[in-house]
């Protein structure tokens, strides 16, 4: 990796690290070397900036997903936000008391930025994110991009770009970076992934959106998202639905299930299941590759450092990269596979 000397003086006392991590790890399956070329080339490239701060616009704080992405992005940008509810704004400011506030989305997207997080309703993502495809920066839209066959067919409508961003931040923790590339799928006869997610939360109400099928998709979708996401990135788009099912087992207020199914095909023949499991003492997330002599499994824990573990790092951490300049490290044809597939499921289960 070339880097100038202007990068080299932004980059300043983490140069060292951060090319060393590359260069001694780029190769070796943890996934920890393409972190550090993914930050450096985020810091070199704002070297171009002309000493102005980064600033990165959170458009939206609909979920928990945002305020986490927050701890982790205000380490290297200014942020600006804005939020339509003004309970949650004010957990956020008064986690981030410097974070300038934003009137509007539209007021949000006028000023200089160099990146957007969106965190909206479902019904509400593919409006706001036209305005954000207007302004050209780079983009992260918090999961799940689409609930429904028809969120889904209003993104396709949309001038999506190469640096737009989307998906379960599972696909980022350091136990499942490049598992992908390690794969030889003709060994390969079928894939399981397994979440345990719980979801008792919106048994109170809470969020209530997340929770009705036809906006923000429910347990299916939302929880889901992990496991299809898993596979997709450990054996590519070219996948589709061949059965669903849930239920509520436990909690019975829900308005969508805590537990269900999936069943998925590739082109080639492999098969894959994905479980939910939204009643669950713990959270933990598990892909299983069945071959003739041997089946394998990776394992995804919060661990010690839950931001770091489950990947919520390492998401910020590429989108930072797309914030440099780079493409998004998920082209959006394996993120529309994603979505085809749990909306899929989502319409024969509701």
């Amino acid at each position: 990796m070339l880097v100038t000397a202007a990068g080299r003086r932004r980059l300043g006392a983490h140069a060292g690290v951060l090319l060393a991590m590359a260069a001694v790890c780029a190769s070796d399956g943890t996934g920890i070397g393409a972190t550090g070329v993914m930050m450096a080339r985020f810091l070199e490239a704002t070297a171009g900036h002309g000493g102005q701060t980064v600033r990165i616009a959170l458009a939206g704080l609909a979920t928990s997903h945002p305020y986490t992405d927050a701890r982790t992005l205000s380490r290297h940008a200014e942020l600006i936000v804005w939020e339509q509810d003004p309970e949650r704004m004010r957990r956020f400011t008064d986690e981030h008391p410097h974070a300038k506030v934003a009137g509007s989305l539209e007021e949000l997207l006028a000023g200089r930025l160099d990146g957007v997080v969106l965190t909206v309703p479902n019904p509400q993502v593919p409006q706001a994110l036209a305005k954000v495809l207007e302004t050209g920066v780079a983009c992260f839209v918090n999961k799940p991009a689409a609930a429904s066959r028809a969120q889904l067919e209003q993104l396709d409508r949309l001038p999506i770009h190469d640096r737009v961003l989307s998906g379960s931040v599972l696909r980022f923790a350091p136990a499942f970076a490049g598992a992908g590339a390690r794969v030889d799928r003709d060994e390969v006869l079928a894939v399981r992934a397994t979440v345990r997610h719980d979801v008792g939360i919106w048994a109170t109400g809470y969020n209530a959106w997340q929770d009705t099928p036809g906006e923000g998709g429910g347990t299916m979708v939302t929880m889901g998202i992990h496991g299809v996401e898993l596979l997709v990135a450990l054996l590519g788009p070219d996948v589709r639905l061949v059965g669903a099912a849930g239920a509520r087992r436990h909690y019975a207020t829900l308005r969508s299930e805590d537990t269900g199914v999936m069943a998925l095909r590739w082109d080639d023949g492999i098969t894959g299941t994905v479980e939910i499991l939204g009643v669950s003492e713990s959270e933990s997330y598990g892909v299983t590759l069945y071959k003739r002599d041997v089946t394998e499994t990776i394992v995804i824990e919060s661990g010690d450092d839950p931001v770091r573990g489950l990947g919520y790092e390492g998401t910020v951490e590429a989108f930072l990269a797309m914030v440099g300049g780079a493409p998004s490290p998920v082209p959006w044809r394996e993120t529309r596979a994603v979505l085809d597939v749990l909306v899929s499921a989502r319409e024969k289960t509701a």
